[in-house]
């Protein structure tokens, strides 16, 4: 790889902007993560693989879920109407901007 040197200026929060010449050398684009590792006076930035998260709340409650599904202690039909409510819906297009009229049960 041919030697990259770039100059890029410290924000007042302490942020910078890699240049694109680095960007295009490193392979990564927007939201891409990159890694930063201090060697003596060095810092040598670094593309950052995707890595999968993995949150243990998630895990968890997929685990409870897993174990209620499968003792289907609590599984129970969806109520006819908001069956009927939900297929009625499937072909509706969603406005977010639209107001919500009436009250609203959760």
């Amino acid at each position: 790889m041919s030697a990259i040197h770039e100059v890029t200026t410290i924000t007042s929060k302490g942020q910078i902007t890699l240049p694109k010449s680095i960007r295009q050398a490193l392979g990564v684009d927007l939201g891409a993560k990159v890694a930063f590792d201090l060697r003596g006076s060095q810092v040598v930035v670094t593309r950052v693989e995707d890595e999968l998260h993995q949150d243990p709340a998630i895990g968890s409650f997929l685990a409870l879920l897993e174990k209620d599904i499968a003792s289907a202690q609590n599984i129970t039909t969806l109520p006819n109407e908001l069956a009927l409510a939900m297929l009625s819906a499937i072909k509706r297009t969603v406005d977010w901007s639209e107001e919500i009229d009436g009250d609203i049960a959760l």
